[in-house]
């Protein structure tokens, strides 16, 4: 969901906050902790922590700040830093990201997916197998399915209890399969999201990303975090329908990206209702207006509230 701040609806509207995390990375500071230290990693979650932070500017500064100097330090983030200490203190990882989600005056609360220390697996089209989520970004091969190594990592009781408590559930926009799916593969939280009471959200995309998603359209991605759920986990979906500047476009095209296709026919027959409408902001990188978005969302968990779930 938006950052807080960026929206008066959202800051007016949303009383109880809860972010789950992918722990998955293996590269850069995090991988390198990770090796090291024998932890899970930190960087996804020390970025939704700066995101939700309500301190101020100078100590969520100081937790994105990425060291450029020295042999062992260099290529670290100083919020890395902190949460692998806490975790050597604490002895427990999730502890330590609520204890540094404190100190930055997170607003909400923020889990990791799993604390179990699993590494991703990708089944590629040509029928090899890719290991580790550095690995899979960087190939050129489709992805077919994802699975985790050891199997069957666990989610956090609390990770459940918050998707069951939640008026409005969001995933999405990020990357389909090392942002996305990864959560979705825990066990235990594709069942809690389909048997959720609050309202649930796909938010797709605007572009295509390499690697990943390329040539997959708006109902494609939904299609395949569904093969990946086994069951349907979504309501409706925000889907952007306007057009970019052909500048944009081209831009985007010498990356191997693309606008997302916004076939919503497919959606729909998958049983998802589509929210459609001029969602995104063109400026060096093309984003989702955050305030509109958060309008959107919050305007659908509003509805729910006051009428029973549809069956």
């Amino acid at each position: 969901m938006p950052a807080p701040g960026e929206s008066p609806a959202l800051d007016d509207a949303v009383g109880d906050l809860a972010a789950v995390v992918t722990v998955t990375d293996d590269g850069g500071s995090s991988g390198r902790l990770r090796q090291d230290f024998n932890m899970l990693p930190p960087g996804d979650l020390r970025n939704c922590m700066v995101a939700l932070s309500e301190e101020e500017d100078l100590l969520t500064r100081l937790f994105a700040h990425r060291f450029r100097a020295g042999s062992e330090l260099k290529g670290h983030s100083f919020g890395n830093l902190f949460v692998a200490a806490l975790t050597e203190i604490t002895g427990d990882f999730a502890q330590a990201v609520q204890l540094a989600s404190k100190i930055l005056a997170t607003r909400g609360r923020i889990y990791p997916a799993t604390t179990a220390n699993t590494t991703l697996i990708a089944h590629m089209e040509d029928g090899s197998v890719v290991r580790g989520e550095t690995s899979i970004t960087a190939s050129h091969q489709r992805i077919v399915e994802l699975t985790f190594d050891p199997p069957h990592p666990r989610p956090l009781p609390e990770t459940l209890e918050a998707i069951a408590r939640a008026d409005l559930i969001t995933v999405g926009p990020g990357s389909l399969y090392t942002s996305l799916i990864t959560n979705l593969l825990v066990d235990g939280i594709p069942e809690a999201v389909a048997s959720a009471g609050g309202v649930r959200v796909y938010i797709a995309n605007l572009m295509t990303q390499a690697n990943e998603s390329l040539g997959l359209s708006a109902a494609d991605h939904i299609q395949r975090i569904y093969e990946h759920t086994r069951r349907p986990i979504f309501d409706y979906a925000v889907v952007n329908t306007g057009a970019f500047s052909a500048e944009t476009v081209a831009r985007y095209a010498a990356e191997g990206a693309s606008p997302i296709v916004a076939d919503i026919e497919r959606i729909e027959a998958l049983g998802v209702r589509c929210i459609t409408g001029n969602f995104a902001s063109e400026e060096n990188v093309v984003r989702h207006t955050a305030s509109q978005l958060a309008d959107v969302v919050l305007e659908l968990a509003q509805e729910r509230t006051q009428r029973p779930r549809e069956t």
